[in-house]
């Protein structure tokens, strides 16, 4: 989960039809991302990624302009964009930036962002003091102590899911058999949510990031309040040991939070908890089958996993896009953001910007630099990125050591994948080994 559109549900960009891909994009796969030094300036934000491993090749204006430049949105709007990591990293800890939803010029990067924008989000559409309150109530549970203890079931799940894709027999299809569970399982686990429910969440999630109307997207909010209310209330009745109960007996209870309060904290968490891993999880697995150089030294060297998935975070860069609108004028990079201007952090640059890391477009896990922002950075960088780590570390360890033979079922330009207005990842994974 990162502080982006991977723990803001709703922050996803907006295409720009003029110059994106298909919705259901099928990649072309390369191990270094394309050049076009055509496209107009000032460049659309956000585009279809045509290699789902690289930022879209349309954003090449905006590398070239490092650190700072202009990008348009879908209704015309022209908004700072940052691509440059030291400054990426001086703003997100600016406390003249917000991420106050509530203020009208706030950047609405779709029109599925803009039908949802006034309404409440917790932890992740608030500044401090009110930031700080809510995080504080969460941290306990996301702490690398209380994550550790979590591994073995953790693992237990994904040894489960793998037993059932190994019975099924090849050919399978991973998102849905093993990388979509994986993390949702371990979520529901987590806060006391019914995995039972899977189906109708995973479906309104679908529906919250990735539309296609913004009136699904605001029907999508709409079911998951309604949802979660009606839990909230069972709860109180029939208290479980999740931290949806901690939350409802300490802090709901005593008056630190209120109800609504309480349900988009839930969604954030619930949402945000399985989406973005999911991701990294089947966007991981086909990177690394498209890499088999990188994948044959990991199975040789398992100790190389914590760092090849910090590289595999710098390198897909899932959610990009962080949002924010200045407060007061900001001199920066040699330009002056103005007050209600809008910020977008294009995380997919900033993570490769040539200036921070030697070699950016290679994928290498014997990097000396891992500070990538990939959970974001700052007061508002990912809760949950302990949890995120030990899934995908254990996911794809497990997966590659239980099939050794794993492979693509259908050529990489075949494989659909995700627009460029949401969360990064595969649509389909379709393997054999």
């Amino acid at each position: 989960m990162t502080e982006s559109v991977v723990s803001e549900p709703t922050s996803a960009a907006a295409s720009a039809p003029a110059a994106s891909a298909p919705a259901a994009s099928a990649p072309v796969v390369s191990d270094s991302p394309a050049s076009d030094s055509t496209a107009a300036a000032p460049v659309a934000f956000p585009q279809d990624r045509t290699c789902p491993y690289h930022p879209p090749t349309a954003y090449e204006p905006l590398r070239e302009a490092r650190p700072l430049s202009r990008v348009r949105l879908f209704d015309g709007r022209s908004v700072w964009v940052v691509t440059g990591r030291g400054t990426a990293r001086d703003l997100l800890i600016d406390p003249r930036l917000s991420t106050d939803r509530e203020n009208e010029a706030f950047p609405a990067p779709t029109e599925r962002f803009a039908q949802v924008r006034n309404r409440r989000v917790a932890l992740l559409g608030v500044d401090d003091p009110v930031h700080n309150a809510q995080r504080r109530m969460l941290i306990p549970s996301f702490s690398v102590k209380r994550i550790a203890a979590l591994r073995p079931r953790i693992q237990e799940t994904v040894d489960r899911l793998l037993d059932a894709v190994e019975a099924q027999g090849s050919p399978a299809e991973l998102v849905n058999a093993f990388a979509l569970p994986v993390p949702s399982m371990v979520i529901c686990a987590l806060l006391g949510v019914p995995y039972a429910d899977h189906e109708f969440f995973e479906e309104q999630s679908r529906r919250l990031l990735r539309g296609p109307r913004a009136q699904d997207t605001e029907r999508a909010r709409d079911e998951l309040d309604a949802y979660f209310h009606a839990l909230i209330e069972r709860k109180r009745r029939e208290p479980g040991d999740g931290l949806l109960d901690e939350l409802i007996q300490r802090q709901l209870s005593e008056g630190a939070l209120d109800r609504e309060e309480l349900v988009s904290l839930a969604t954030i968490l619930l949402v945000a908890g399985h989406e973005t891993t999911a991701n990294m999880i089947s966007l991981g697995t086909f990177t690394l089958l498209q890499h088999p150089r990188q994948l044959a030294e990991l199975r040789a060297e398992q100790e190389l996993m914590p760092a090849a998935v910090e590289e595999l975070l710098r390198f897909l860069s899932i959610a990009d896009g962080l949002l924010r609108v200045a407060k007061e004028d900001i001199d920066v990079a040699g330009s002056t953001i103005r007050a209600d201007d809008g910020v977008v952090f294009s995380t997919s640059l900033i993570n490769r910007d040539a200036a921070a890391y030697e070699t950016p477009e290679e994928l290498d896990f014997h990097r000396a630099d891992r500070h990538h922002l990939a959970f974001g950075f700052g007061i508002h960088q990912c809760l949950g990125q302990n949890l995120a780590r030990a899934e995908i570390d254990i996911a794809l360890r497990t997966l590659f050591e239980r099939l050794p033979g794993l492979r693509l079922a259908v050529p990489a330009r075949d494989i659909p994948f995700k627009p460029g207005d949401t969360i990064q990842g595969m649509i389909e994974l379709p393997v054999i080994w």
